[in-house]
C-alpha cells in the first residue's frame, strides 16, 4: 500500500468553473461520492493520465464526467480544475 494511502484521503476542491459544471449536473452528489471513493483515495490511479507530461496535472472519466486537475501531496488536496459532464 502506498504512503499516500496510509495517510489518509485526500480534501477534493473545486475551482470555480468545475463547481459550476457540477451546480450543472443532474446528480451532483452521486458525482462527489463517486470522487471520494476514487480519486480522493488514489489521485494518480483509476484510469487518470498526465496532461502535457505534467505528473501532477491529471485527467480521468469520473462518474460521467471527463475531469481536469491537479494534485497536491503536500496537502493532499486534489483541485478539480473543469470538467466536461457526459450524461
Amino acid at each position: 500500500m502506498s504512503r499516500r494511502r496510509r495517510r489518509g484521503a485526500c480534501r477534493i476542491a473545486y475551482a470555480p468553473p468545475a463547481d459550476d459544471t457540477l451546480a450543472k449536473m443532474s446528480n451532483p452528489d452521486t458525482f462527489r461520492a463517486e470522487m471520494s471513493r476514487t480519486l480522493a483515495h488514489d489521485p494518480y490511479g483509476h484510469g487518470s493520465t498526465t496532461v502535457c507530461g505534467e505528473r501532477d496535472r491529471r485527467e480521468a472519466t469520473v462518474g460521467g464526467a471527463i475531469v481536469l486537475y491537479y494534485v497536491s501531496g503536500s496537502v493532499l488536496t486534489v483541485t478539480v480544475v473543469r470538467m466536461v459532464a457526459l450524461n
